[in-house]
């Protein structure tokens, strides 16, 4: 009894399906279509741009960090700074990371509010198009890179690239201005950190000469030396006057 109403459940189903086929293989192409024309629809689209470049921006941020804004000035100087005290580890790299990606906010604040106000917000709005942002994107940052850039700097790449002589700024392109205005940066970093490393230095001569004076010739000068410079650093409110003095040096 029960194998005939399994059979019987059997034979209904396999009835409905021959039924429902015919249903199905006609609908099926129509929703394909449906499906087709939705994924490429002009807006799901343009969505999916605007994932794929924040993707691709958010993988080489770092790298844009440290080319065209002032993370690199200010983390040299921070990294020389340190040496100067006689502590290579102290702060930490996650303290002076975190202080010159507040410092870097601090001193592109304009720039980064006109690139989103002129650029970003409207792409994302879908008012703007790809190039068009690009364009107004990069150009807050040509301006605030040219502005620290020199002329030497600027010229040395433009010959090194083999390019054309420009006849404006306008003219200059990216791949000149990026590492003209990196190497600026490095060379106004060394200018601000061979600054700060004289009073460290004077310390460590006077202490040399006091200890040989007494005779203590076999104590190691660095032992009288940190403690004496890290007072004075504390003293005179040095890491305020070291960054009051880095955000002061861009133009």
């Amino acid at each position: 009894m029960n194998g005939r109403c399994m059979s019987g459940a059997a034979a209904v189903v396999a009835a409905g399906l021959a039924l429902c086929w015919p249903v199905t293989a006609l609908a099926a192409p129509e929703a394909a279509s449906a499906l087709g024309k939705a994924a490429t629809s002009p807006s799901d689209t343009a969505q999916a741009l605007r994932v794929v470049l924040g993707l691709s921006v958010l993988a080489i941020l770092p790298a844009l960090l440290v080319c065209i804004t002032s993370f690199l000035r200010i983390i040299i100087v921070l990294s020389m700074l340190r040496q100067a005290i006689g502590m290579p580890e102290t702060p930490p790299n996650p303290v002076l990371l975190g202080l010159a990606l507040f410092f870097t906010l601090f001193t592109m604040a304009p720039v980064l509010q006109s690139l989103n106000e002129n650029a970003f917000q409207p792409f994302m709005n879908g008012t703007l198009g790809m190039e068009a942002a690009y364009g107004k994107g990069m150009a807050p940052l040509r301006e605030f890179m040219v502005r620290q850039t020199r002329e030497q700097d600027l010229a040395l790449m433009i010959e090194l690239s083999k390019a054309k002589v420009p006849q404006s700024i306008e003219e200059v392109g990216n791949v000149q201005l990026i590492p003209a205005f990196m190497l600026s940066e490095l060379r106004a970093a060394f200018q601000i950190g061979f600054v700060i490393f004289l009073p460290f230095l004077l310390i460590d001569l006077v202490v040399s000469s006091v200890l040989m004076a007494l005779g203590m010739m076999m104590m190691p000068p660095t032992t009288v030396a940190l403690p004496l410079k890290v007072l004075m650093f504390v003293l005179v409110d040095g890491w305020s006057l070291v960054l009051k003095a880095l955000v002061g040096s861009f133009h």
